[in-house]
This record gives structure tokens, sequence and C-alpha cells, in this order.
């Protein structure tokens, strides 16, 4: 598989993303849920400070160090995934591992669009107000992640408490609320995992 075509490929999943991301910003308030298969599949807005899969960064009131730091790994971690990458398709890599390495960077990628630059050209989004474009709401990388899907599939009472972080507040599997780009990461790593393991050992 040439360069030219998982350029290609990344660059369209980060459009995808990042369109999807756009209408929810500039369509939805926050903690807005418009329902999409009955109550199980909804799309819900919320907001995070880069986390996964609509986790928070503590924050101390002051300069959010964490989330600078968060940013940095990522933008690090995606040149090495890019350098390495293109330096497997030299090597003629299976193209089912240079598709799950094209779907890492592109959903780090999306992520860190959102962080970097959502805070300087969006307003800030609030449970009363939309968005629009204009009139920032955060300095460079300080911006936050847009999330929207959200599956509560059923009540978990008596979920374990060290599987608490796929539950909500209100005890729903799965509670977790994420985007396009965590499932591009996610269903990658899965992949890469389970059916290319050989190939990395």
């Amino acid at each position: 598989m040439k360069i030219k075509h998982l350029a290609i490929f990344t660059a369209l999943l980060i459009v995808l993303d990042q369109a999807l991301k756009i209408w929810v910003k500039t369509h939805m308030r926050l903690e807005e849920s418009i329902v999409i298969v009955r109550d199980w599949f909804q799309l819900r807005f919320v907001e995070n400070n880069g986390a996964a899969f609509g986790m928070q960064l503590a924050n101390d009131g002051g300069f959010d160090w964490g989330k600078v730091l968060l940013s940095l790994l990522r933008v690090a971690l995606v040149i090495a995934l890019i350098w390495y990458t293109v330096h497997i398709s030299r090597r003629k890599a299976p193209k089912g591992i240079l598709i799950g390495m094209s779907l890492i960077i592109a959903g780090a990628l999306g992520n860190i669009i959102d962080s970097a630059l959502y805070g300087v050209i969006f307003s800030a989004s609030t449970p009363e107000t939309v968005a629009h474009f204009g009139g920032g709401y955060a300095p460079f990388m300080m911006g936050r992640v847009v999330d929207m899907f959200y599956f509560p599939l059923f009540k978990w009472s008596w979920c374990p408490s060290w599987l608490s972080f796929l539950t909500d507040s209100q005890g729903y599997f799965f509670g977790p609320i994420f985007n396009l780009a965590d499932t591009y990461i996610s269903v990658a790593a899965v992949y890469l995992i389970v059916f290319q393991h050989k190939y990395f050992s």
C-alpha cells in the first residue's frame, strides 16, 4: 500500500471526525441529547479536557499542566507513529497493519485538533447556548475535546467497583461518551492486538 494512499485515507478519516464534531459543536447545547435509536443510542454533547472516552483530567484550578503534558505526549506519539508507519510501509508491511496504524494516527490527530484549535476558533458551549465560530473560549492547546456517542444500554446496579469506568453516574452500561476519533483508535488497537500480533512479535 502506497504512502500516498495511506495519507489520503488518514485525511478522510480526520475530515469525517471533524465534520461530526463541528456539527455537534455548532448545533447542540452542552449536555443536550438527541435520541437516535430508542434510548440506547444517543448523540449527547459533552466536552472534556482531552482524555479518552470522556474521562476528565484533574485540574487544581490554575494552569492546566496535565492538559499541556497530554497534548505534548500526543503530538510526540503521532510523530513517532507517522515515522513508524512510513518505515513499515516501505518494508511492504501487510495492508491490515498499515490501515490499523492510519486509524490510530487519524484518531490521535482528530483529538489533538480539538485541543489545539477549538478554544481559539469557537465560542464556549453552555447548557443554554450553542457555540459559534469566533470569540474563542481558551488559548491555543487549551481547547476541549468534543464527545457525542452515548450508549446507555442497560442499568448495571451490580457492577463491581473495578469496572465502574464502564458505567455513568446513573449506573448505565455503557456509560462513557466518546467520539469518532476514540472509535478509530479503539477499533484499530483491538484489531492489531487480536489479528496482527504475530507481525509485531
